[in-house]
């Protein structure tokens, strides 16, 4: 494993989490990727897939707590092969514990299924036995308690009641895109779920935890000076825009838009990325279902681009619209590969935009 870059494919939930943060202790390079079932599953392997093309070098593709469909396991049992022929070492192992994978898990070698434990469990015992791995003194509990929770056993009330608080831990952690900004967004939970181990053995550790929560997102979000979580969150948030520009910038009639997807709060964010980054004539945020929502800063009327790219309207600084036939994507170049088309649709038939010019 030494020279193999892990490829870690998990679920969205505490459990899938929770064997991404196995895996922080052990030595080896990893690019984590989390996915809700679904559509989503094929779109992330074939992101996977995609970057050990790109990097050329050995890898292991791991997913745990998702089970693939019959199809899903063939076409990457197949994807796998094709690397394998052509001289590049790459490996797949799957540790699930849903017993709707049984077709597959009958059918391949690679596709471990235990319903008896979590998929945290399975993998925090498959690491133990073939990774080297770095246990923290904390481990073992917080994995009975990940258990404990997610095959719904009450009777041991103990790590139950904090297993729960763990749980909405991550469902409740909505400030970031997990679209938009996947690393941040991964490295937000497991840091939030690194934290709460700390408070495990606390008494009323559940009651500790629970009223902890606020303070350790802040403390995730703060940089120079304290402020309430919106304003740290629309900081942080801002930041990440900028700093991807270069990839999510779109052009429009000569104008340059700045195109997030699924970000939300669009008031607070987009005006101030353009207040921040003033060479962007518009922001446009576009939601899993095609509904956007557009703001400018007295550079170009967005009321006009939406009314011509979805027959949607407003006021000049803020409009918005909902996209006919829009596809709901689970990467976002894909998004933006679906919103390109629609401005080449649009660019040769709107009329003159209306240049709004400041006062």
């Amino acid at each position: 494993m030494k020279n193999r870059t892990i490829h870690h494919l998990s679920h969205i939930d505490l459990d899938g989490y929770s064997c991404q943060l196995v895996m922080l202790y052990t030595p080896y390079k990893k690019f984590n990727y989390n996915a809700n079932y679904g559509a989503e599953v094929k779109q992330k392997l074939g992101l996977m897939l995609e970057k050990i093309k790109e990097r050329k070098e050995d890898a292991l593709i791991l997913i745990t707590d998702l089970n693939l469909t019959a199809d899903e396991s063939k076409w990457l049992t197949y994807e796998v092969k094709k690397f394998n022929e052509n001289k590049m070492s790459v490996k797949l192992r799957l540790l699930d514990h849903h017993g709707s994978g049984e077709e597959s898990a009958k059918k391949y070698d690679w596709y471990y299924l235990d319903t008896s434990r979590c998929a945290t469990k399975i993998t925090y015992d498959y690491v133990k036995e073939h990774f080297e791995f770095d246990e923290p003194s904390w481990m073992q509990k917080y994995v009975d308690l990940v258990n404990a929770v997610d095959l719904w056993r009450q009777e041991e009330r103990e790590n139950f009641e904090y297993g729960k608080v763990c749980m909405r831990l991550v469902t409740e952690t909505r400030e970031l895109n997990r679209i938009m900004f996947p690393e941040e967004d991964s490295q937000y939970k497991l840091s939030l779920l690194h934290e709460a181990t700390k408070y495990i053995d606390k008494p009323d550790a559940p009651i500790v935890l629970d009223e902890k929560i606020y303070f350790l997102k802040k403390a995730f979000f703060k940089c120079e000076q304290n402020d309430t979580l919106d304003n740290l969150v629309t900081k942080y948030v801002v930041e990440l825009l900028g700093r991807a520009r270069s990839e999510k910038t779109i052009y429009y009639k000569g104008y340059r838009g700045y195109l997030s997807y699924g970000v939300g709060n669009t008031s607070i964010i987009g005006n101030g990325f353009l207040t921040k980054f003033p060479e962007y004539d518009f922001i446009v945020d576009v939601s899993s279902r095609g509904t956007m929502s557009l703001r400018a800063n007295n550079q170009v009327s967005v009321s006009q681009i939406s009314k011509e790219w979805a027959g949607g309207g407003g006021h000049p600084n803020a409009a918005g619209g909902r996209i006919q036939g829009f596809k709901e994507q689970f990467r976002y170049d894909k998004v933006k590969a679906q919103i390109e088309r629609l401005i080449s649709e649009k660019e040769s038939r709107a009329g003159d935009l209306e240049y709004k010019k400041e006062t």
